[in-house]
């Protein structure tokens, strides 16, 4: 449905040519909203938005966040980063840039324009938990100088500065805590366990399994937190956050290949391999403040979740055969 133009809003989406960032577009525009779409490409696809470069109300700008950005919107949605440890290790040190100086150059633009502002945070601030689950009081546990903490540090510190200009500069801020997702655009070499287990299972490749498989996680599918990241930016100044959203239906590593095999009909077979150092032992979200801040709550089981994400890289399997 086509909004009137006094309720279209002018919306910034860092990152938005990403995964996550893509469907968030797609959510926007579905409700009638101007969409600005930054990304570095970096991780970013020009294949997750080229459905939209006919739209009218869409546009894209190939800029990185770690340089000033002068646009004017009313609302900006910050989710630059690489969030798969092979990316995010790649270049650390430009990832912890892009979390700190990303941040600082947002809620600068916010600040200017006065604009209500998202940060997308993650659950790699509680590192390898000592509490489980994770409630948003929980100051985690994180090495801050081992192989992850680019990523780690950098987003805690994103979440500092936000609290920050909220209590210096009164900003509007919002701040979510995003559990593992799974869901079409995935990217099918950035390391993360779904997208994985699905092209290894295609392929019939070894499926590949970290330590015994007894590692726990929590897969939220793509559209039931695109929901949740409509619904934060929707609440009245009062909530700030952070907010934990994710799926707090919990499955060990070994189940996931399992169900994976089972669903594609591969002949993979499992292979252990040395856990990678800091790999968090397990991972399920307390999402009690979302259900009542938000009133949101995952939909989509893994199951069905799946079904679709493996029929999404079933269409792309001729070139990823040949990847």
């Amino acid at each position: 449905m086509t909004r009137l133009y006094d309720s279209r809003k002018r919306i910034l989406v860092t990152g938005g040519a990403g995964f996550l960032g893509s469907h968030l577009i797609d959510r926007l525009l579905e409700q009638g909203h101007e969409v600005i779409c930054v990304d570095n490409l970096f991780t970013g696809t020009k294949r997750n938005i080229e459905h939209l470069h006919n739209r009218p109300h869409f546009e894209f700008m190939r800029h990185d966040v770690t340089f000033p950005l002068y646009v004017e919107v009313d609302e900006i949605y910050n989710l630059a980063c690489p969030a798969s440890p092979i990316h995010y290790q790649h270049d650390p040190v430009q990832t912890t840039k892009t979390s700190v100086h990303g941040a600082i150059n947002m809620l600068g633009l916010a600040k200017r324009l006065k604009a209500k502002i998202f940060q997308a945070s993650t659950s790699e601030v509680y590192g390898d938990p000592a509490v489980h689950p994770q409630t948003e009081e929980y100051w985690g546990n994180v090495n801050p100088i081992g192989a992850r903490s680019c990523y780690d540090e950098g987003k805690r510190c994103a979440e500092t500065l936000f609290f920050d200009y909220w209590r210096q500069h009164n900003l509007d801020i919002k701040v979510v805590r995003i559990f593992n997702t799974y869901g079409p655009r995935m990217h099918h070499a950035d390391g993360r366990v779904v997208s994985n287990f699905i092209v290894q299972a295609l392929r019939g490749d070894p499926i590949t399994i970290f330590g015994d498989g007894q590692q726990t996680r929590s897969f939220c599918y793509v559209d039931d937190l695109v929901d949740s990241f409509v619904k934060m930016m929707d609440t009245d100044s009062s909530i700030t956050g952070p907010i934990n959203v994710g799926n707090p239906g919990e499955f060990t590593i070994r189940e996931l290949a399992e169900k994976t095999i089972a669903m594609t009909g591969s002949k993979s077979e499992l292979v252990q391999l040395p856990l990678p150092e800091d790999d968090p032992k397990q991972r399920q979200p307390d999402i009690t403040k979302a259900r009542e801040n938000l009133n949101w709550e995952p939909n989509i089981d893994l199951d069905e979740g799946l079904a679709r994400t493996i029929a999404y890289f079933k269409t792309r399997l001729p070139e990823l055969i040949e990847a």
